[in-house]
């Protein structure tokens, strides 16, 4: 079915790699003063962060994987010059049920819609999927973010919960969808 030979964390213009405790933080750091990718990337509400509290979370964030067992987390870096433009997880793993959740974004506006998301998410499915043994894949996309959904879409996803005015941004109430993806579904799709 696959190539042992693959590589798992890279694709022909970005790579999925590890937290970069020197650089990293700054570059994340501007990206959390930028409203359209926290609104993008996060359901919870937008806050700026220097990037010593950027750099606090990475160590949290490493802690919890360590101890939890049940989140993996990777920055997305471009292949041509190790730049990083944003970030990826699989979190929420339920290794009884083999089910799990997918997040990434692309921080500048500048790298969005040049294909490094879809590169991203494609090789988070195999990593869920091939790796992991996963089930069931499962995004929330705020109805708002319209390159989130068509990505689901063009990966497979099938909406199958839409949760009614469930998120408020600007004093305006918006839908949250709730994306999934079986695994034979994805398998028909690398094999087609």
């Amino acid at each position: 079915m696959f190539d042992i030979a693959t590589q798992l964390f890279e694709s022909p213009d970005v790579r999925l790699g590890p937290i970069d405790y020197e650089k990293d933080p700054e570059n994340e750091s501007k990206w959390t003063h930028n409203a359209e990718f926290m609104r993008l990337y996060d359901l919870e509400p937008a806050r700026p962060m220097s990037a010593a509290i950027v750099k606090k979370q990475y160590e949290k964030l490493e802690k919890k994987i360590e101890e939890d067992k049940n989140l993996y987390h990777f920055m997305i870096r471009a292949k041509a010059d190790d730049r990083l433009i944003g970030k990826a997880m699989i979190n929420r793993i339920e290794w009884a049920n083999g089910g799990c959740q997918i997040r990434l974004g692309i921080g500048s506006a500048d790298d969005r819609r040049k294909g490094y998301g879809m590169q991203a998410a494609k090789m988070l499915l195999r990593f869920a999927f091939a790796e992991l043994n996963m089930f069931r894949v499962t995004a929330y996309v705020a109805e708002y973010n319209e390159g989130a959904i068509a990505l689901m879409k063009k990966l497979g996803f099938t909406e199958e919960v839409r949760r009614r005015q469930s998120l408020e941004r600007e004093a305006r109430r918006w839908d949250l969808l709730v994306f999934g993806l079986l695994k034979d579904e994805w398998l028909n799709q690398v094999q087609a």
